[in-house]
């Protein structure tokens, strides 16, 4: 009886000093691990009994859910700004800005805001068991933003069909704004009226870019949905074309010449804009001295030129399945910038003095003149690394040696091993897919890795780590933030279910050490694409700022990038500081050069999206010749709609839609990654072992549909997988199952 009195006084002080700490939080967000820690509660039991009940007091609506987990008190400004999110399935809300708090808001509502405007809402008293709702009284600022889709043309009107996941009507263009446009081609349309009325907004045509499926239309259709460039300026290319590499005598003598220093690049076959070049040679002490070599690209792209202004907005190179939209013009980045063999190059260099125990002696951050003596690729260097024979053997095994000791000394040192493979695809003359390959990171691939992260480290700590307790100058970092706690410890929960220990608190090192130790456990186990997929998503993004956090993932404490100025524009940023600071100049404005790392961040997502939906087209592209035919995977995704699933044989995914799955309802369980039956309890859980059926490719929407293959569901016809199930409703299931019981 005391015991029990004892718990009921401890749930009683638990539940005040959460409704205290509730009403001192009016305005911000929380989740149950800040209100833990605050009210001095941080035993697991404990911390699991401040999450129930603040799940209790969402249910009773006397806090709101904002999202999974997080939680806000109910607000009391009826009114709020936002940026406006519109969908395609009618689901549109407001992103507010004062707490990020998603709000629905219907159609009717919307006074037709456009994804990404800004907006002002007016917010609906909340109901209790209700979604909140608000409704847009002042559209702030409209995006600037264009739409991607198949013209019709009709003989009195035209229309755009389009592919965008963020408008659910077509667009209807006076034919004196179609530009040239017919019927069938693929076009960007900017909307410049919609009337209050109207359920159809207007629009013009901007741009053809050609007869929708053929395949430079699509991946210029791709580029143009992520507002990337997909054609040069020629005026930025006329401007490229007077410069000359201008190797002078004069040039030479301001920069160390190491021209009869053994060089060479090692790259992809396909490469053309060589950035980085190795040299060694052994020393008169019996050390070695290792230079890495990288394009002096600022030597000829001079600050706020033509060609500057271009590379600062595009900000990267953007590298699609079939073809690269460089950063730079090609008669720089593939011509005098690149590093070509028997061609002497300008450079910008840093060079190590190592031991055989590749201990670094010294280093240098040096201007030089380089030529390559010999291109290769990385199989030719791989071929050398493991038969010990070919040309410049010696230079390259001892590379190989030295770059072992450096990763094992940085994994040791906390770096996380996310070694994964990357599908490519071979393609025919038209551009068409047809054959799926994956490109592993082998021995020639890591050496090239190793030396190019130690440069961009000592780089980033040269200017970072000033000398005699001098303020560090405004520097541009690449860094790392640390995981998600509450991702990472859901991912140590699953990890237990398995027999995995994982670290959730301790040093970056530890927590880093125990994830590398579960990666290589779980090496060719059912459960290796589950825990590793859900380690990768636990990671924070890396970006560029002026704020010098580290590098969480890396290990390091110093990180930038200095390695790939053709293909990156914060590269560019590091070589004129780096000559800036170098030569004793003053601090640039912090604030101006934290604008360009946000750009330059910005920019790299949106490239790195525009390469995914490339090769999501090439995957249905390929997989639309395979109509019908059955493979393994497994659940690589889990979601309300659905499962994705990953093949085993050509790593293609597609979803199993819940539609589909006729044999019961499934309830999504978003802590578990796994689609639960109401009534016979069966689990699709990310990571299990699957067999489908190819059903559908619509390569408009970029979606690949499957069905699955077992014992209840055999193999069908395509006619038979064009006709969809009905699906099973909630109601329908309640009934057969009080049916059968009655029965029993």
């Amino acid at each position: 009886m005391g015991k029990t009195n004892n718990n009921k006084k401890q749930a009683a002080r638990l539940r005040l000093a959460v409704n205290a700490y509730i009403a001192e939080s009016q305005t911000g967000t929380y989740n149950y691990r800040q209100v833990a820690s605050a009210i001095g509660m941080t035993s697991p039991a404990e911390q699991r009994s401040v999450a129930l009940y603040l799940a209790e007091l969402a249910f009773d609506g006397i806090i709101i859910e904002t999202s999974p987990g997080k939680y806000k008190s109910p607000q009391r400004s009826v009114t709020a700004t936002g940026v406006f999110v519109r969908r395609s399935n009618g689901k549109n809300s407001v992103i507010t800005d004062d707490d990020g708090e998603e709000i629905f808001v219907a159609e009717r509502n919307s006074m037709h805001a456009l994804n990404g405007d800004k907006v002002q809402v007016s917010i609906a008293a909340r109901v209790k068991g209700r979604e909140p709702e608000a409704e847009v009284v002042d559209i702030i600022e409209k995006k600037d933003q264009t739409f991607i889709g198949t013209l019709k043309v009709e003989k009195h009107f035209a229309y755009l069909l389009t592919d965008s996941k963020y408008l659910a009507t077509d667009i209807y263009i006076p034919k004196a704004k179609l530009k040239g446009g017919r019927n069938g081609d693929k076009a960007i349309v900017k909307i410049t009226h919609w009337p209050d009325d109207s359920k159809n907004p207007q629009g013009e045509v901007m741009d053809i870019l050609g007869e929708s499926g053929d395949n430079t239309t699509e991946m210029h259709a791709i580029l143009a949905e992520y507002g990337l460039p997909y054609q040069y300026p020629e005026s930025v290319e006329r401007a490229a074309a007077k410069i000359d590499a201008g190797i002078t005598p004069e040039t030479v003598a301001q920069r160390e010449d190491l021209r009869g220093v053994t060089t060479f690049t090692i790259d992809p076959r396909d490469a053309k804009d060589f950035d980085d070049a190795l040299s060694m040679r052994r020393l008169p002490n019996g050390n070695y001295e290792i230079g890495v070599h990288i394009a002096d690209v600022t030597h000829y792209v001079k600050p706020d030129t033509i060609i500057d202004r271009e590379a600062k907005d595009r900000a990267t190179s953007v590298y699609l399945v079939d073809r690269t939209i460089p950063m730079l013009p090609e008669h720089l980045s593939n011509g005098i910038c690149s590093l070509r063999p028997d061609e002497d190059k300008l450079t910008f260099s840093v060079i190590f003095e190592m031991d055989k125990q590749a201990r670094i002696i010294d280093s240098r951050i040096v201007r030089t003149v380089t030529r390559s003596v010999r291109r290769f690729t990385y199989e030719e260097a791989q071929d050398v690394i493991e038969t010990g024979k070919g040309d410049y053997a010696d230079e390259i095994l001892t590379l190989d040696r030295l770059a072992k000791i450096l990763r094992k000394e940085r994994y040791d040192n906390g770096s996380v091993d996310f070694d994964r493979m990357e599908v490519r695809f071979d393609i025919d003359d038209k551009g068409h897919p047809i054959a799926v390959y994956f490109k592993e990171s082998k021995d020639a691939n890591k050496l090239i890795e190793e030396f190019m992260l130690l440069a961009n480290k000592t780089v980033a700590a040269a200017i970072g780590m000033p000398q005699k307790k001098k303020k560090a100058k405004a520097f541009v970092y690449r860094v790392h933030d640390v995981p998600d706690a509450e991702r990472l410890s859901n991912l140590a929960a699953l990890a237990r279910a398995f027999g995995y220990r994982l670290k959730t608190t301790g040093t970056p090192r530890d927590i880093n050490r125990s994830i590398n130790k579960m990666l290589v456990d779980i090496k060719g186990k059912g459960e290796e694409n589950l825990l590793s997929t859900l380690a990768i998503r636990s990671m924070a993004k890396a970006i560029y700022t002026t704020t010098n956090i580290g590098h969480y993932g890396l290990g390091f404490e110093y990180y930038t990038h200095f390695t790939s100025p053709i293909r990156r524009y914060p590269d560019m940023m590091v070589h004129r500081l780096l000559e800036k600071y170098l030569n004793g100049g003053r601090s640039v404005n912090q604030e101006k050069l934290e604008e360009e790392c946000k750009h330059s961040s910005d920019m790299e997502q949106l490239a790195a999206n525009a390469e995914r939906a490339s090769i999501k087209y090439k995957q249905v592209e390929y997989m639309a010749d395979h109509l019908g035919e059955i493979f393994t995977g497994i659940i690589s995704g889990v979601t309300e709609w659905g499962l994705y699933i990953e093949l085993d044989e050509n790593k293609c995914e597609g979803l199993v839609p819940n539609r589909d799955l006729a044999d019961d309802y499934y309830d999504f369980d978003p802590k578990c990654y796994c689609l639960i039956g109401r009534r016979h309890n069966h689990r699709y859980r990310l990571g299990d072992k699957i067999t489908i059926q190819v059903a559908r490719a619509d390569l408009q929407k970029r979606q690949l549909d499957f069905t699955l293959v077992d014992e209840k569901n055999p193999p069908r016809s395509l006619s038979q997988l064009n006709a969809r199930p009905k699906p099973k409703t909630p109601e329908k299931i309640g009934k057969k199952h009080r049916k059968g019981g009655s029965r029993r």
